[in-house]
């Protein structure tokens, strides 16, 4: 029985939450950015609401790269030049790059020019193809192409806004953040099977426990991931809460880390006043 259809399709409770107002009706759908296609079917109750909406809301519309200007992205994750990834980041790193990148079959002569925090979301693509994930399999990208042509696509960010906070950090955060991802990769397949199981049964508690673990394991990366997921939250639920106080039914896709914990989008939209109800 394949992963699908022993969970997917069968569980008592879905990552999933219906949120509504006297005009409105928002569900939440976490979703795994990297997944495998044994996943589907989707469970009959995560079909259902998508099917109900009106709209399909996602962080960024990751099925529309046309909208990226290409340059920009270019000088924001390469070094131009003679600057190369040795010149920026400690000694100590460069030989954990070395390291990591060799054991990948990754030559390090191939990497020299990209920056930090793009090194690491490359590494980590890398890591999880190699388990046997793929993004093509992801929760959002099934539904942008699901919705393609038959519904209107929402952003709750974009990929610029996406790619100029992570191009944003400073020297030091992009290096953290590089490093716990390269500390991390060995151990990156199974840490996701672990949330796939989690988000599948709907277990939002086990899914937090190992998000928080992951971080708390090296505090030095903390002010990273609060601006990965504390700040974006805090705006994501203010942009959901605008859709509640609209009217017409929304389907909202986003990252399955980012609806959990007291400063998750589900625990935001209840201090606003909004009852959450798994479904």
């Amino acid at each position: 029985m394949s992963l699908g259809t022993a969970a997917w399709a069968q569980a008592p409770e879905n990552f999933l939450w219906k949120v509504r107002s006297n005009t409105a009706t928002v569900y939440l759908l976490g979703s795994i950015h990297f997944l495998k296609a044994e996943a589907y079917p989707l469970n009959r109750a995560i079909e259902s609401a998508y099917e109900s909406a009106e709209f399909l809301v996602v962080e960024a519309n990751v099925s529309d790269l046309g909208k990226l200007n290409l340059a920009t992205f270019m000088d924001k994750a390469f070094y131009q030049n003679e600057d190369s990834l040795k010149n920026n980041v400690s000694s100590q790193t460069y030989r954990l790059i070395e390291k990591e990148s060799t054991a990948l079959g990754l030559p390090i002569e191939l990497i020299q020019k990209q920056k930090p925090w793009f090194l690491a979301l490359s590494l980590q693509a890398m890591a999880l193809m190699k388990s046997g994930y793929d993004p093509r399999y992801g929760v959002d990208y099934y539904f942008l192409s699901k919705a393609a042509g038959k519904k209107t696509i929402l952003e709750l960010e974009s990929l610029d806004e996406q790619i100029d906070l992570l191009a944003g950090f400073s020297k030091r955060e992009q290096e953290l953040f590089l490093v716990y991802t390269l500390e991390n990769l060995k151990s990156l397949g199974a840490q996701v099977d672990a949330m796939v199981q989690a988000w599948a049964s709907g277990d939002a508690k086990t899914l937090e426990t190992i998000l928080t673990k992951s971080v708390e394991a090296d505090g030095s990366v903390a002010p990273v991931f609060e601006k990965l997921f504390d700040e974006r939250n805090g705006k994501m639920s203010s942009r959901i809460a605008e859709y509640l106080n609209s009217r017409g039914s929304y389907f909202v896709v986003v990252g399955a880390g980012h609806l959990v914990g007291k400063r998750g989008i589900v625990q935001l939209l209840e201090s606003k006043g909004y009852h959450a109800e798994q479904q």
